[in-house]
């Protein structure tokens, strides 16, 4: 165990951000080709703010938020950048200090619970273990305690036997529940969440979502939430932040970015919505085309050979990103620098 001071974060002064990343790449060696599954990702996160990222499958949504924890394999990826968390520089953590940080600094929800907790050791206690991993001095019936207030605190019923349950005993629903519990074990201040309410029915995703925004509240954590479903990030998030093709095409306030986005992918994955269909008693519209080799990408536009208004110039050079209003830009050569200071 190391000195407790060497992962304690750093207190952000008001309107500082405590995550903070520039420059992210990461890069999958292992195949015929290298992958660039990210590409640049500057993104800013203020502690008590929700930052939803969204976008297609294969955007690079996941492979940012594993970054955060350093968890992707050493020998077949290369990660380049700043990544800060409370002025921790976490790609830079030496392995004691990484393993300290990971569920006492930053903490994640897995997609998929019954993958991520582990199937031989019942839920409790894998929540008990992580507790006196991050805190030695803690006893087992004190970590026990505490895990059973967890359970209560995310309204799993009959938590006292439920601590004893192994996770295949468990619902999906109840499951996720259990794994919000862990991860609040530490009691982190950065929460990253990985599609949490995937293959849940409607209810229960409703129901995770309201746990998680109410938590997130109580506790005055920074949170990083990937979701496929636009309407959850309507919901949950104060900003948004939309990835295609391993960047950031487009950010701002949620509302804001709802009600004027300004990116045509954007527009796009609004438009592709099922209640704004319905709305305008209309069908359905799609995206046409597929997402780009990351393997091979474009020189200009990523979104360019999928986009109704591209022009010759953007298949030239990748767009910077232009400030919308304060808050709130966008990569998009249509966007000029004169009609966004309107």
């Amino acid at each position: 165990m190391i000195a407790t001071d060497s992962v304690v974060p750093q207190d952000a002064g008001d309107g500082d951000a405590f995550v903070d990343i520039r420059g992210l790449t990461v890069t999958f060696t292992g195949g015929r080709k290298p992958v660039r599954a990210v590409g640049g990702v500057d993104l800013q996160v203020r502690r008590g703010e929700v930052v939803a990222l969204i976008g297609e499958s294969g955007s690079g949504k996941s492979v940012t938020l594993r970054s955060l924890l350093k968890l992707h394999p050493p020998r077949k990826t290369a990660i380049g950048g700043d990544v800060r968390v409370g002025g921790l520089q976490v790609l830079k953590l030496p392995p004691a200090a990484l393993a300290d940080y990971r569920g006492k600094v930053a903490a994640m929800i897995f997609q998929e619970p019954l993958l991520a907790l582990d199937p031989v050791y019942s839920v409790g206690a894998q929540i008990v273990e992580s507790i006196r991993r991050h805190e030695p001095g803690t006893s087992a019936a004190a970590a026990r305690r505490r895990a059973l207030e967890l359970f209560e605190r995310v309204r799993i019923p009959s938590p006292e036997r439920r601590l004893a349950a192994f996770p295949h005993e468990m619902s999906g629903g109840m499951r996720q529940r259990a794994m919000i519990a862990l991860a609040l074990a530490c009691r982190p201040q950065l929460l990253l969440a990985d599609e949490p309410t995937t293959a849940l029915d409607a209810t229960v995703q409703i129901q995770i979502l309201l746990l998680l925004r109410e938590l997130q509240r109580e506790m005055g954590l920074a949170v990083i939430f990937v979701t496929h479903d636009i309407g959850a990030a309507i919901e949950v998030a104060d900003r948004i932040a939309v990835m295609y093709a391993g960047r950031i095409v487009e950010e701002g306030p949620a509302r804001a970015l709802i009600r004027t986005p300004r990116h045509p992918y954007t527009l796009a994955l609004l438009g592709s919505r099922a209640h704004g269909a319905m709305a305008k008693g209309g069908r359905l519209e799609t995206i046409g085309g597929a997402p780009p080799d990351l393997a091979n990408l474009p020189p200009g536009c990523a979104f360019a050979e999928r986009c109704r208004f591209a022009q010759e110039r953007c298949h030239a050079a990748p767009p910077p990103a232009v400030q919308v209003e304060p808050g709130h830009q966008a990569r998009c050569l249509r966007i000029d620098a004169t009609a966004a200071s309107r």
